[in-house]
């Protein structure tokens, strides 16, 4: 009868490749197309694009203000004087402009 010295390379190679493919899905887990790094990755675009809708509706909450001072409805004389001024170019009689 022999006796044997060591494991059975059976057992050697099943180790070995549940080894081998515990590391794989770990990596996977971490650094693949659904992993940790790419979840904090689409979070943080998912934040900032949030940031980017919140400023921009604040400009068009902005805008729909100014559109409706200068509607017929509602006149703002100074928004009006200040428009004339911007866009046009004009000044009041008694005004002295310094360039």
């Amino acid at each position: 009868m022999t006796q044997r010295s060591g494991p059975a390379v059976g057992t050697i190679l099943y180790f070995f490749g549940t080894l081998v493919l515990g590391l794989y899905f770990a990596f996977a887990a971490v650094q693949g197309n659904y992993g940790v790094f790419k979840r904090v990755e689409v979070q943080a675009e998912g934040a900032a694009l949030e940031a980017e809708l919140q400023r921009l509706q604040d400009e068009v909450a902005e805008m729909e203000n100014l559109t409706t001072r200068l509607s017929d409805t509602y006149l703002d004389l100074d928004l009006l004087d200040q428009q004339a001024r911007d866009v046009l170019g004009l000044i009041r009689a008694d005004e002295v402009v310094i360039q």
